[in-house]
């Protein structure tokens, strides 16, 4: 379900260096845009800026040149408190590791950013991290303490946290770097998924050449550039 072609996140011209001590550029010249609904991928050997570029997009590292527009508005040079709260109102987070708190239960770690947020009740956010969970049929686990389940049933619950807010764009960073085969295929099954049933926008940085094959786009990426998408 594609919903036109508004622009949901625009790189112009952003450049990144490192000083260690020496000058070293690792982003060149990064220019892209983002329409709602697509599934895009970001490849590229290790090494290459993949997970640099995340955090910038993700406005978590603002060291940097050249402009960062999301939801039409330009964020770079905002202030770290309003980008901190446009984080947790627009982004939804998925890793490698899926960072839940291991003695709160599955329904507690979804609800996490919504309280965080403080838009919501406690009430509607618990119906809403059980609507949730129904997507990824993970609803009878919702009253387990997050350690009783197995590695790919933690990344569902994730990726289920990262959708409380109903986030206009999800970031993840190798969300399934840590997944054997069959976990990995069904994670990515369900971001598929996402894009296709809900109009989710994505961004995924991956190694599995299987998994950005799936993807809408890919943006391949070699020494700090974007060499084809």
């Amino acid at each position: 379900m594609k919903q036109g072609n508004e622009t949901v996140l625009e790189a112009r011209n952003i450049d990144k260096f490192f000083y260690n001590p020496k000058e070293t550029q690792v982003l060149k010249e990064i220019t892209f845009q983002i329409p709602r609904g697509e599934f895009v991928s970001v490849v590229g050997k290790s090494g290459c800026g993949k997970s640099t570029l995340l955090y910038i997009l993700s406005t978590m590292d603002t060291a940097f040149t050249g402009e960062l527009w999301m939801d039409k508005e330009l964020i770079s040079g905002k202030p770290a408190n309003y980008l901190a709260k446009l984080r947790n109102e627009k982004i939804g987070f998925v890793f490698q590791f899926h960072y839940l708190l291991n003695e709160f239960s599955v329904l507690e770690n979804i609800m996490i950013p919504g309280l965080k947020l403080g838009k919501y009740s406690r009430e509607e956010l618990e119906h809403r991290a059980i609507e949730k969970l129904k997507i990824f049929e993970m609803e009878d686990h919702a009253l387990k303490k997050a350690y009783q389940l197995s590695g790919g049933q933690k990344q569902r619950v994730a990726i289920a946290r990262a959708l409380i807010n109903d986030p206009l764009l999800i970031m993840g960073d190798e969300p399934t770097g840590n997944l054997d085969k069959k976990n990995s295929d069904i994670v990515y099954n369900k971001f598929k998924e996402l894009a296709q049933e809900f109009g989710q926008t994505m961004l995924i940085v991956t190694h599995d050449p299987e998994f950005a094959a799936g993807t809408d786009r890919i943006i391949e990426m070699e020494d700090g550039r974007i060499v084809g998408q």
